[in-house]
């Protein structure tokens, strides 16, 4: 009876370690070879470091995702555990002694450990409540220690920060890491060691009482588990991997000044994790990829990237407060019931006039911001690789008819969409 009562899978705890360190390896094997080609198919320097910076951004929003997806505590001063890290790092690359005495690769574990050292501090007294208490200590822990980056000049570095070299590391297997390219993998294999150990925190029991206590922190006290030690140790296993994410943006770019860990940082993470999706563990790799491309990509083409980042953000959140993570899992019963071809044309009649419309719109914006901050003279801009005077009627004419056009067919056939949708996610009928 008593070996009954232990291993009685009606129990909260028993269901928990049922299958929770289940790792599926195949999108594992996948992600890993598509990590590996990348660099042979972009060769250049400038790709490669966009891609390092994409796979910071992924461990440091997958950590972030472990605070806000998991746990359900908004945190706005999330950066200055990845800046600590960092900024550690950064003074191991000048003990010029006991850095040559290690390899590289390990560096970004003592960014997680000063990570985790600061997450322990802060969490002791932050993770009692969760909800706005959380959100304002979060808010004014991040605002402190953004402060002292400036007047604590030994660690921090004072406005100009703190620079490095990481050739001056150990040799890895003969590797000295001049290169981007091996930058890049050393970066790659951090994104997955990493990823595959949140992905299995979030199997284990403390990761599943933490939906637990983001769903119903009354319920689960109920159940025994201690809403605020649950916190506590998610707290503290995202500051690790944040820390992790700062070691590797300081082997990366060898430099780490104020702007690593002040509240804008802070508010970019938490940008890109609500961009992906919180409700999904790969939502915050979609949206560190999507913002990574606009911050990088985009920007090369306007000024106004950030606004248009915003704009998406703002979307996201009123439309799609799954994410892009959330719009994709969307066509999951539609795949399931095997009419997701029913949803081709119509997404055709709508969507792309949609698109269209809303180039037009972007169109119009760019003109005005042309016009009105342009040099006096500068009267030429180009958009969409078509050169033009802005001050002239006729480009206004049809930047404004393409947008009224584009969304007024998009928003004539909704209907229509809305209907096919409907049916491609109801049970019954043709395939």
């Amino acid at each position: 009876m008593n070996d009954q009562i232990k291993t009685d899978p009606s129990k909260a705890a028993e269901r928990m370690r049922a299958g929770s360190m289940i790792l599926p390896l195949a999108p594992w094997l996948i992600a890993a070879v598509v990590l590996a080609l990348l660099p042979q198919v972009f060769t250049n320097n400038s790709a490669l470091t966009i891609m390092n910076q994409m796979s910071i951004t992924i461990v440091f929003a997958l950590a972030y995702n472990m605070l806000l997806g998991q746990g359900g505590m908004l945190s706005f001063g999330h950066a200055v555990y990845a800046g600590v890290g960092g900024f550690a790092c950064m003074h191991i690359m000048n003990m010029s002694d006991f850095f040559a005495s290690i390899p590289l690769v390990i560096l970004p574990i003592f960014g997680g450990l000063f990570g985790m050292g600061l997450a322990m501090i802060v969490g002791s007294f932050s993770t009692r409540s969760a909800g706005t208490v959380f959100a304002m200590i979060s808010l004014g822990v991040g605002e402190l220690i953004a402060a002292c980056s400036v007047i604590i000049v030994a660690f921090f570095g004072g406005e100009e920060g703190i620079s490095g070299d990481r050739t001056y590391a150990q040799p890895f297997f003969g590797v000295e890491f001049l290169q981007q390219e091996e930058v890049y993998y050393l970066t790659a294999a951090w994104v997955l060691i990493s990823a595959a150990l949140m992905y299995l925190w979030s199997r284990t029991p403390v990761g599943r009482m933490a939906n637990a206590v983001r769903d119903n922190p009354e319920r689960a006290e109920f159940l025994g588990y201690s809403s605020r030690w649950v916190r506590y140790y998610s707290f503290v296993a995202s500051g690790f991997f944040a820390g992790v994410a700062g070691g590797l943006f300081a082997i990366n770019y060898e430099i780490l000044t104020e702007e690593n860990l002040n509240t804008a940082s802070s508010g970019v993470i938490l940008l890109v994790t609500f961009l992906g999706g919180v409700g999904f563990f790969f939502g915050p790799i979609i949206g560190a990829v999507a913002f990574t491309l606009l911050q990088t990509v985009l920007s090369l083409s306007t000024e106004l990237w950030a606004f248009y980042a915003g704009a998406l953000f703002v979307a996201t959140v009123m439309f799609f407060p799954g994410g892009l993570a959330g719009l994709i899992m969307m066509h999951v019963p539609a795949f399931k019931l095997r009419k997701a071809s029913g949803l081709i044309l119509p997404y055709l009649k709508t969507l792309l006039p949609g698109a269209i419309g809303l180039f037009g719109l972007a169109a119009l914006v760019e003109m005005t911001f042309h016009f009105r901050h342009a040099p006096p003279g500068d009267e030429e801009m180009t958009i969409f690789w078509t050169t033009f005077d802005s001050h002239s009627l006729m480009p206004w004419v049809i930047a404004v008819a393409i947008t009224l056009i584009g969304l007024g067919i998009a928003k004539a056939t909704a209907p229509s969409l809305r209907d096919a949708w409907n049916e491609a996610n109801t049970a019954g009928g043709a395939s």
